[in-house]
């Protein structure tokens, strides 16, 4: 198989609405319903849908950048590969219906197969903190289970499911129209059994039929370092079980990072504003200015303007593929009181009669805006 960022036809640094965009691009290309008996195009697109699942989830992405796909074995990745099935759902779920051919799709997702749990969203509130190191953490959720009392059938003990009489069994209905244009065949899941082949005799009196019970379980979300609120990581086959003994959905978990007061973040570096006295700026000074995780020195140089810009490397935050690290970039404000004790005004005016006079023009190197100054120490 091709390089996963290649299948997709984006770099390697592509964001989260890039690699979206281009897989339903190239999926949309090798569609089955566009090229029909293809099983070239088949393969084609179970690879493409691979490689999204895998870039779009920030904990395998990282782990497919350092490793390659062999690090994705026994990891929740897909070491295996997606079979068609699973290709075609990842598609009606992030995009829905294909155009005009929503009946065919569903009956080819569905047919005479256990029909698949719904997935749960759930949010996870996050701190820089845990952005800066990583985290796991346990969360309780309510999803279905299968009911202990039938198994997950959702047939009463001791009775068995019987074929439905509407589609024999094939699970779908299938309808012929003509028009002047020819014949055309409409397939359509079957409206008794909801396309399953099966329908219950006699019901669980515990499910009542479906197969599945409301509980409450624990899960356990690994968070790699570098995320951002833009990522969401995917629990494969965690979410609500299928009824009648279908298989599990996911969970997906979006992740919500929370804005620190003292910061500001861009990308990777971290902003923090420290003010300066008058004399600190003239004199110069050293101070201790927050980070992350605690606090760290720095050096103030004498002369110092208003608006000039620090650059502390290595206290930002991680990138997601663990490769670098940002930077803290300690923005200086010299802060005028607004009141004066009698010394201190004494003082100001004995410096006033003795300190040199400003320059007649301010050139407009010194007339940089704040994120002109940001970017040139990121520069």
């Amino acid at each position: 198989m091709s390089d996963y960022y290649s299948l997709l036809r984006v770099p390697r640094n592509a964001g989260q609405d890039e690699i979206k965009k281009a897989y339903r691009k190239v999926a949309l290309e090798y569609h089955p319903d566009r090229n029909a008996g293809s099983s070239e195009a088949e393969e084609r697109f179970k690879e493409v849908t691979e490689a999204y699942e895998v870039l779009r989830d920030p904990a395998k992405r990282a782990r497919y950048d350092r490793y390659g796909k062999e690090g994705l074995r026994g990891s929740g990745g897909f070491g295996g590969g997606l079979d068609f099935s699973e290709a075609l759902e990842v598609f009606m779920r992030d995009f829905g219906g294909f155009g005009g051919f929503e009946g065919l799709f569903g009956a080819r997702r569905r047919g005479n197969r256990a029909i698949r749990g719904k997935s749960l969203r759930l949010r996870l509130p996050l701190t820089l903190q845990d952005v800066r190191e990583g985290s796991s953490r346990k969360v309780r959720v309510s999803v279905l289970d299968a009911c202990d009392a039938c198994s997950g059938t959702g047939v009463k003990d001791g009775a068995r499911p019987l074929t439905c009489p509407n589609c024999n069994g094939a699970g779908e209905e299938r309808r012929v129209e003509r028009s002047v244009f020819g014949q055309f065949v409409s397939v359509t899941p079957c409206r008794r059994c909801r396309g399953e082949g099966t329908i219950i005799s006699e019901n669980c009196g515990r499910c009542r039929g479906d197969g599945r019970v409301r509980a409450e379980r624990e899960i356990r979300v690994d968070i790699p370092a570098g995320v951002s609120s833009e990522n969401y990581i995917t629990l494969r086959g965690e979410g609500n079980a299928g009824p009648r003994g279908g298989p599990r959905g996911d969970i997906v978990v979006l992740l919500d990072v929370k804005e620190d007061d003292r910061f500001v973040r861009r990308g990777n570096d971290l902003v923090v504003e420290v003010p300066l006295t008058f004399s600190q700026a003239a004199l110069g000074c050293r101070l201790t200015v927050p980070t992350v995780d605690g606090s760290t020195w720095v050096d103030v140089p004498a002369g110092i303007q208003s608006g000039e810009v620090i650059r502390i490397e290595g206290e930002g935050l991680p990138e997601l593929n663990g490769r670098g690290q940002g930077d803290l970039l300690v923005h200086f404000l010299v802060w005028v009181p607004t009141r004066l004790s009698a010394e201190q005004e004494s003082l100001l005016r004995k410096l006033r009669r003795i300190e040199d006079a400003p320059p007649e023009k301010i050139e407009p190197g010194q007339r940089r805006g704040f994120w002109s100054r940001v970017k040139e120490a990121l520069s």
